[in-house]
């Protein structure tokens, strides 16, 4: 099983190197873009012996005990078999 989780910065909180990527895709013509987030993405190999309950409390836990600051950033996350 994998585990991939998606960490962005939360929507109150300003996002420069977003906002500079923004800037530079207007300059060089592309106009359909609105604006852009940035973000990281993790990938979690996770033991095959874990339910998948067992699996969504693990990655949840890693994910915000250790992979984000719950003060500026969000996670989202999808488990694949």
């Amino acid at each position: 099983m994998k585990a991939h989780v998606y960490v962005t910065l939360k929507t109150s909180v300003l996002d420069p190197q977003g906002q500079t990527i923004q800037n530079a895709l207007k300059k060089i013509q592309f106009t359909g873009v609105e604006s852009v987030r940035q973000g990281k993405y993790f990938v979690l190999s996770l033991a095959a012996g874990l339910t998948p309950e067992a699996a969504r409390g693990e990655v949840e836990r890693v994910a915000k005990e250790v992979l984000t600051n719950p003060v500026i950033e969000d996670y989202t996350y999808r488990i694949e078999e």
